[in-house]
């Protein structure tokens, strides 16, 4: 029986079939078929969205429709034919996204069938999700809190959420863009300095906001306001590059010819060069 879920959707015309998506989908939710990428069953796609940044042309999003319930059994049957690496993807990407009941079920089933069970404390795979690795973070500055210069913000703009930025808002017109990623505003300790002086600031999240609005939107913004430049600011994990390509895709339907920037930041809050 159907229920409304999250679950994949593909964007045909985007599709180009490279297959990037497929190692990121341990329970064999994805196949390339005819060329094209395809979801060849709704009871093994979790709706996690651990593919979603992988590809390249944006083709990939999550979407909340009916759809047949997740059956983590059914997926176990299917994952441990593919041997103990697809079973350590698969529990891993449980794990990172907080899926407990999904991970439970999953070990259940191991345990039911006498497969061993990967340890916890192996190596991230490449093909887990490192968006959600729950992790702690040295921090090794020894300056003393008591003698930090205060900053003043360089914030010129309001609202900052793409989602609730009108298209035609004044301070769009003829400016310099700065599309960051929710996270970095709290993982790069120097954005304002370094970033935002004299430039407009949009934020979203390409995985867990509505990526086809996001498109359309900003599509509109670079339509109606003459945008100068649009600089790119995101984390390093792979849903995150998810907004790169909803950004150049935008730019190209819009018919503009507008300087672009991509930076990218490390989980420690470093520029990745």
């Amino acid at each position: 029986m159907s229920s409304v879920r999250k679950i994949i959707r593909i964007d045909e015309e985007k599709c180009t079939g490279c297959g990037r998506c497929i190692p990121n989908c341990p329970e064999g939710a994805l196949q390339i078929i005819d060329g094209k990428a395809r979801l060849v069953s709704e009871l093994f796609c979790d709706g996690l969205g651990a593919c979603v940044g992988t590809c390249p042309e944006g083709a990939l999003t999550i979407e909340e429709r009916p759809a047949e319930p997740y059956d983590e059994n059914r997926v176990m049957a299917n994952i441990v034919r593919c041997g103990s690496n697809t079973i350590t993807a698969h529990l891993r990407h449980l794990k990172e996204h907080g899926a407990q009941l999904y991970y439970e079920q999953a070990v259940t089933y191991l345990r039911e069938h006498n497969i061993p069970i990967p340890e916890d404390n192996l190596p991230p795979l490449p093909c887990g999700c490192p968006g959600t690795q729950v992790r702690r973070i040295e921090n090794s500055s020894e300056e003393n809190s008591n003698q930090l210069p205060i900053r003043h913000s360089r914030l010129t703009n309001w609202p900052i959420k793409l989602m609730l930025v009108p298209v035609n808002a004044p301070y769009l017109s003829q400016s310099n863009l700065l599309i960051a990623a929710d996270c970095t505003g709290f993982a790069l300790p120097d954005l304002h300095e370094r970033f935002l002086k004299n430039r407009i600031l949009l934020i979203g999240c390409p995985k867990l906001d509505d990526a086809r609005f996001y498109q359309e939107k900003l599509t509109r913004i670079f339509q109606e306001n003459d945008i100068r430049s649009v600089t790119i600011l995101h984390m390093e994990v792979p849903c995150c590059f998810g907004l790169v390509q909803l950004v150049r895709n935008a730019i190209m339907a819009s018919s503009r010819n507008i300087n672009f920037q991509e930076i990218t930041i490390n989980i420690d809050g470093q520029i990745k060069e």
